[in-house]
């Protein structure tokens, strides 16, 4: 059996539900060999992830399982490191001489560990590269003109409703902010809940705030406080008036979409790798719509993936990426798993993506609402500052501790500071 034949068994034995009603943490594999110090021994590819949802998980085992049968001998190692711990994890590591072959991590953090020398770059590779050509610029991390890391895939957000509650109220799926109101209003009058949303108060809150920050004028390049105010004031008044619980200043992206496959709840804004799992688990007619935020954008986000900087396997962990995350049966692999938009211009373009009546939402969300994450005005080396101030200011918001406008004007004292180099 060759290469493609085994990856496609794999990933069509490996089940394709995205359980978003078990969030499972996952541990180093049993046959991880390792020194003291966590670096890999020459056999072994270590990859350090923060996948903590069991199609996630899946991937990344219908991964090794693949690669390990094309290369006997050679133990793949997936190594479950926490979200909010991973990126100084890695930095750690790398300063101390050791740390992972591979890094799978939230793209939007990838200057940081570069800046950190912790991956390293991958233009050697990348100039032999036979499909270098099917990546868009904007999928690829350079910093001085070298390369250093790659997204796989991408994510973006978009609206999901339940059918079977809008329909009994009478109202169809919204396309404007007013149309959102009127039925939401209208859901809660019937003794449903309205909305779920993600306000915690980090990169997962600032993800999803940006859409309705950006739907009332807000952006990075000429930050205004007043715009940034009324996106604050408007959410807030949803969860004043019935429609979004104020538990909400205190969700990740997975909480809220768990309650949203229960039932009962009208609209989720969330993201397209929960597709697979909703498709499963949910008991009524769903569907989805893109976010109703007129000129407003969305954020594209998603992991990215480089190669440590003292990885003892720098060729083979190439290797391993443009077998899996990098090629096109890896990323419609993980299409199918989760619902991640391939980043390969002829994954993308698959009939897989163009024949589903959800995934081309997110296709069309990517080319009508798509917004580079973080902002390309943000300083390299102040992202996640950034993004983390951007999280917390909607968080207070939302959570009442401070007041909509308090929250915008306390932001964009901190953004004067931040938009400026160091």
């Amino acid at each position: 059996m060759n290469r493609k034949s085994r990856f496609l068994k794999g990933a069509l034995t490996a089940a394709v539900a995205f359980s978003v009603t078990t969030i499972a943490a996952c541990t180093p594999s049993s046959n991880m060999k390792a020194d003291d110090s966590g670096q890999s021994d020459a056999q072994t590819l270590t990859i350090w992830h923060y996948y903590s949802v069991d199609d996630q998980l899946k991937t990344l085992e219908s991964y090794k399982a693949s690669f390990e049968a094309d290369h006997p001998g050679i133990t793949v190692d997936n190594v479950y490191v926490p979200q909010d711990q991973i990126n100084s994890k890695v930095i750690t590591a790398a300063g101390s001489g050791s740390g992972p072959d591979i890094v799978v991590f939230d793209g939007y953090s990838a200057t940081t560990l570069i800046a950190a020398n912790a991956v390293q770059s991958i233009d050697s590779y990348w100039e032999g590269f036979d499909s270098a050509d099917q990546f868009p610029d904007g999928t690829v991390t350079k910093v001085d003109g070298k390369r250093y890391t790659v997204q796989g895939y991408t994510n973006t957000l978009a609206l999901f409703y339940n059918k079977t509650i809008l329909d009994e109220v009478g109202v169809n799926a919204p396309t404007t902010l007013e149309e959102l109101e009127s039925s939401l209003a209208k859901v809660t009058e019937a003794g449903y809940e309205g909305i779920v949303l993600a306000g915690q108060a980090d990169v997962q809150g600032a993800f999803q705030a940006y859409p309705w920050e950006t739907a009332e004028g807000f952006n990075y390049e000429n930050p205004d406080s007043a715009a940034l105010a009324k996106a604050f004031e408007r959410v807030r008044g949803w969860i004043d008036k019935g429609w979004l619980s104020e538990e909400a200043a205190t969700w990740d992206q997975n909480v809220p979409f768990t309650r949203f496959t229960a039932g009962g709840i009208a609209f989720a804004e969330n993201g397209n790798w929960q597709l697979t799992g909703l498709t499963q688990d949910a008991s009524f007619d769903w569907g989805v719509v893109k976010l109703p935020v007129g000129d407003g954008r969305v954020y594209l986000g998603g992991e990215a993936e480089g190669i440590g900087v003292n990885s003892k396997n720098p060729d083979l962990a190439w290797q391993y990426l443009t077998e899996t995350f990098l090629s096109k049966e890896g990323q419609l692999g993980a299409l199918k798993h989760v619902g991640a938009i391939p980043t390969r211009l002829d994954a993308a373009s698959d009939e897989a993506i163009a024949s589903d009546p959800n995934l081309s939402v997110f296709a069309s969300v990517i080319a009508d609402q798509g917004a580079p994450f973080p902002d390309p005005v943000i300083p390299a080396n102040n992202n996640e500052k950034t993004i983390l101030a951007a999280g917390q200011a909607w968080s207070a918001a939302l959570s009442g501790q401070t007041a909509p406008m308090d929250a915008a004007t306390h932001f964009l004292g901190q953004l004067d500071s931040l938009l400026k180099a160091e």
